[in-house]
């Protein structure tokens, strides 16, 4: 018996009689066990690579913001290191250090 026909067993089980809690639990999960796995279907992620698909996935959206993150560690890092050095030229000339350079 495939899920589908579980499934429609049991609703018709429950509309026999005023259903338990068990019973629409039991509805519940199968219908929702149903729905996920056409919803994996439709995504193409329903065969028994697909948990090696998503682990790359994953891997490689973790790979992704490291490299982000250092690329903007980089950028700050030398922004901070240009200000600096824009700071140190700028106290060389207001203190005269090129004319005693001469």
């Amino acid at each position: 018996m495939d899920e589908e026909e579980a499934l429609a067993r049991l609703i018709a089980l429950a509309g026999t009689n005023a259903p338990d809690a068990a019973l629409l639990r039991a509805v519940v999960d199968e219908a929702s066990e149903l729905g996920a796995r056409r919803a994996l279907a439709r995504l193409g992620l329903a065969d028994e690579a697909a948990r090696d698909d998503v682990s790359d996935l994953r891997q490689l959206l973790g790979a992704w913001r490291d490299a982000k993150k250092g690329v903007w560690a980089a950028v700050i890092d030398w922004a901070v290191r240009g200000m600096l050095a824009l700071l140190v030229v700028g106290l060389a000339m207001k203190l005269g250090l090129p004319g005693l350079l001469k």
